[in-house]
């Protein structure tokens, strides 16, 4: 954080020697170690409570995220269930569809305007 070095601790020691004088330099250093142990356990303190406000936001996210998927979870639940993709085989009957009477029978198939294309495609060329 500060770039002090060996030497410029070493300069700051002797000026404080210096001004404070022998007698109440002990009592100096004590004082000021008790007030770095604070101010760095402050610091630990306002780290703690930031990282617990990041990990509470974090949660809030993901909470609201989970509350709109499931939102989304039951639109879709709703619309499956509301669609004929859904319904068990037989229940639909598509507007383009004609019952036709099979080969043999008298009828019972059904085919579809895209099938009824398809085999007049294939019966025009069989003509050919």
């Amino acid at each position: 954080m500060f770039d002090i070095g060996f030497s410029e601790i070493i300069l700051v020691l002797v000026i404080a020697l210096i001004v404070v004088g022998p007698e109440r330099l002990p009592r100096l250093a004590r004082t000021a170690g008790l007030w770095l142990g604070k101010f760095r356990r402050m610091a630990a303190s306002v780290k703690a409570e930031i990282d617990h406000e990041l990990a509470t936001e974090e949660l809030r996210k993901t909470l609201a995220k989970q509350t709109s998927l499931q939102g989304i979870e039951e639109i879709i639940e709703t619309t499956d269930s509301k669609s004929s993709i859904n319904k068990p085989a037989g229940t639909t009957t598509p507007a383009n569809t004609q019952p036709v009477a099979g080969p043999g029978e008298g009828g019972g198939e059904t085919l579809t305007a895209s099938d009824k294309t398809a085999s007049r495609d294939v019966m025009d060329d069989n003509k050919h």
